[in-house]
């Protein structure tokens, strides 16, 4: 099928396009909802720590990028989604239906793996606009699948925390391989989501098999969002960034 990835930067969307590929289905754009003027918001559905970087993913996967605000506000905050005005997630539905009006798509490829929030709103809006959604990590054991991750060549780095057990002065800009040991050890020690799906941890693609070129941040800020003694807050914030060819 012909497919359109939402993309957040983050290792899941990546990782989700390349399981899209191995099953012989085509991505022929890049989705993306943005923060409407500030850098991280506080949201159950979209990650946007790192936005900054999106947009350089069109030139690096050569594929059109469709991008639009959100104030990722959710309205209706009951498990099962009715379509509901102002909800972060019209704003997907208009995301969607922006590409669907403009090219030929049948399917949208999310990175979802464990919110059922996240993936019963995904499929509300793709029923919507009759788009087949193809979630590849959904429900995966999370040790397995970030094994698999690294194991694929997918270079992210850590670019926010706020989980007990992670510190923004020691784990941000850590790739995954490096953090992984220690992701482990918090898992059996405090319970920590390996993969980050309780919102522990969010990460950037700097390269994967299905990009062209990679992504180099040159520039960047350490931004504390809670000083917590407990469990501190952080998150990079990237003022520079190019991209290169790959050898």
């Amino acid at each position: 099928m012909r497919v359109v990835a939402l993309i957040s930067g983050g290792k899941d969307s990546c990782y989700n396009m390349l399981q899209c590929v191995m099953a012989g289905h085509k991505i022929v754009a890049l989705a993306n909802l943005k923060p409407d003027n500030q850098d991280e918001l506080d949201s159950y559905m979209y990650q946007t720590v790192g936005h900054q970087g999106v947009e350089f993913y069109a030139e690096a996967m050569n594929l059109p990028l469709f991008r639009q605000p959100t104030a990722g506000v959710a309205v209706h905050n009951e498990k099962l989604y009715t379509p509901t005005p102002e909800d972060e997630v019209e704003d997907l539905y208009d995301l969607l239906l922006n590409v669907k009006e403009q090219i030929e798509v049948e399917a949208v490829a999310v990175g979802a793996v464990l919110s059922d929030y996240q993936r019963l709103r995904v499929e509300n809006v793709c029923t919507r606009l009759c788009l087949v959604p193809l979630a590849y990590l959904w429900r995966r054991d999370q040790a397995e699948l970030l094994q698999e991750m690294i194991d694929s060549q997918i270079d992210a780095i850590v670019i926010k925390v706020a989980a007990l057990g992670l510190d923004p002065a020691k784990h941000l800009g850590l790739r995954i391989s490096e953090i992984q040991p220690h992701l482990i050890s918090m898992n059996e020690k405090y319970g920590l989501n390996i993969c980050g799906e309780g919102g522990e941890y969010e990460t950037f693609t700097l390269d994967c098999p299905l990009f062209c070129k990679s992504l180099v941040i040159d520039d960047y800020e350490t931004v504390i969002h809670s000083n917590d003694a407990i469990a501190p807050v952080g998150y990079l914030n990237f003022t520079k960034l190019r991209l290169v060819d790959k050898e």
